[in-house]
């Protein structure tokens, strides 16, 4: 057999593998969801689907989750969009401080903020009590403008990530250009710059919307009543009586049908506006000054102030004294030695463990399916690529809800250890990771690649000791910013967990639940700690003032 033949063999059989693997731990499970949402008692049957649209309070949900994201969707555009342009046409003072304030801020799971919300302004929260002593009552963090108000603080350093990379490729000879022809300042503004950027608009509207769609841990804290999508599918995979996979099988169908949808708008609207630019000439960032830069600065420092506030309020509250619920006067380290009696350690561990080991799996197949897409593009390849993508629609309560009623029985027994939370996460964040392992390997031209091939070495390892390197930089960012979302994903992770597997997001959310507060603020603490290291390894790396994402 030829050396060429060996290599088509190899790359083939990892082509191969991978399906496998998409095959057993992805289709497997949604296909057992759909039939677990149309088959009861050995029996096709559609009376799930009736019962969910024959209920206002189930159906309406959807309109809830939807009327949600699209306000947070809206809201965090209008807020990151001038936020990014200030940031990349200005010279800010501390750019690089308020940088790395504007990822703290998304850099923690969004129900830790809605944790903090509710100690500054629920029933009896600091706010709330100012407010009223000066005679200002019905405010309130709860209910929907709550929910919106916390995601998107959360949401909209996404937006500001996003719209920097797109105004950096933007030739400023077109600016120029324009203000030539007497197109100047707001009109600008909207006429070019945002015309430009549309695409990068649509991509970041898109992830907003998905995520808001899919929390879990906000809505359920301080909804109110005000009952969202995940909320229902978590409540309806317990049931009134014990487990109901059939019915939370046909609600999370009805979620993935309804992020499809919304997916499909957004592809059909990007396609509108699909070009390709290239910034020969980069925008050179103009000084800040006079009233017009003290209020960019105002804008920035302030919002990034305001989304800040909650996460410096917990680590406050880790040190606060508490009796029961009940906030007492003093510091000390007792909700510390009470955190250390409730599984801290074990959180950490099972933490570090899960995220770990999920990381390197994204990591190795996002490396694979990049090289098999770009390089060996094929039928096999563009379908393990396709494949891939299906859990970006997927919210991540119907994929924990999946791999459970897929692995919960014979012929696999997956459930009840750390293992199926480890592939529900890679699952979950594969999508990310591969689009940006994709976006890297274009980049690299196959010439290097040639280079090394003519003089004697082995395509693998022209590919393992030349190509990944070269793909490094996107490679450590990808990590360390999918390791951050692994570490604070709660939605998945609620549905699989039990007591020898709990993390820190679901220490926190256990800890809230049952009123313990301040051993809750510990475990928040620690988990924006381990984000903050994580963020700090990034810029070590990278060493760049941005992501590029």
């Amino acid at each position: 057999m030829s050396v060429k033949k060996r290599r088509l063999d190899f790359w083939s059989a990892v082509s191969w593998v991978l399906l496998l693997i998409f095959l057993v731990f992805l289709v497997y499970p949604v296909g057992r969801l759909l039939i677990e949402a149309v088959y009861t008692g050995g029996q096709f049957s559609t009376d799930a689907f009736q019962k969910f649209f024959s209920k206002p309070n189930y159906y309406n949900t959807i309109f809830n989750s939807t009327k949600i994201a699209v306000c947070v969707m809206a809201a965090s555009l209008l807020l990151g969009i001038p936020f990014a342009y200030f940031y990349s046409f200005y010279q800010l003072k501390g750019r690089k401080i308020l940088f790395v304030l504007c990822l703290l801020c998304t850099m923690s799971a969004p129900f830790i903020g809605a944790y903090a919300w509710i100690l500054l302004m629920g029933n009896s929260g600091i706010l709330t009590q100012m407010l009223k002593s000066i005679g200002i009552t019905g405010l309130s963090i709860y209910g929907f403008g709550g929910i919106v108000l916390v995601q998107t603080l959360k949401l909209f350093p996404l937006v500001v990530i996003y719209m920097n990379g797109a105004f950096r490729d933007i030739d400023n000879s077109l600016l120029e250009a324009a203000e030539s022809m007497g197109c100047k300042g707001v009109d600008r503004f909207k006429r070019v710059i945002m015309a430009l950027t549309m695409p990068t608009i649509l991509a970041a509207a898109l992830l907003v919307f998905m995520r808001s769609f899919a929390d879990f841990g906000t809505p359920v804290l301080i909804g109110r009543g005000y009952s969202t999508f995940p909320v229902l599918i978590y409540n309806s995979y317990l049931g009134e009586n014990g487990t109901d996979y059939h019915f939370a099988a046909a609600v999370s169908v009805i979620a993935v049908l309804v992020t499809a949808v919304i997916f499909l708008i957004q592809r059909f609207a990007s396609n509108r506006f699909k070009f390709t630019i290239s910034a020969l000439h980069p925008i050179a960032p103009k000084e800040a000054t006079g009233l017009k830069g003290i209020l960019m600065h105002l804008y920035c420092y302030l919002l990034v102030g305001v989304a800040l506030l909650p996460q410096i309020y917990i680590v406050n509250m880790s040190f606060r004294n508490y009796r029961n619920a009940v906030l007492q006067p003093g510091y000390s380290l007792v909700n510390y030695q009470k955190a250390l009696e409730k599984m801290l350690v074990r959180s950490i561990g099972n933490t570090l463990v899960v995220s770990v080991s999920a990381l390197v799996i994204i990591l190795v197949i996002a490396i694979l399916i990049a090289y098999l897409v770009v390089r060996r593009s094929n039928v096999l390849t563009n379908t393990i690529d396709t494949v891939s993508m299906l859990p970006y629609i997927m919210p991540g309560s119907v994929i924990g809800i999946a791999l459970v009623v897929a692995f919960s029985r014979k012929p696999l027994v997956l459930t009840g250890g750390l293992l199926i939370m480890t592939i529900a996460l890679a699952i979950r964040r594969m999508p990310f990771t591969s689009r940006s392992a994709t976006a890297s390997m274009m980049k690299i031209p196959i010439s290097i690649e040639e280079a090394a091939l003519s003089l004697g070495a082995p395509k693998l390892e022209a590919f393992v000791k030349i190509t990944v390197p070269m793909m490094s930089s996107g490679i450590i960012s990808g990590a360390v910013l999918s390791f951050v979302s692994i570490i604070t994903e709660m939605s998945s992770g609620v549905i699989l967990y039990n007591n020898s597997t709990i993390t820190l997001t679901i220490g926190t959310y256990s800890s809230i639940t049952t009123g313990i507060y301040g051993v809750a603020a510990v475990f928040a603490t620690v988990t924006m700690l381990v984000t903050v290291i994580c963020l700090a390894l990034y810029l070590k790396f990278t060493k760049l003032e941005d992501v590029r994402m």
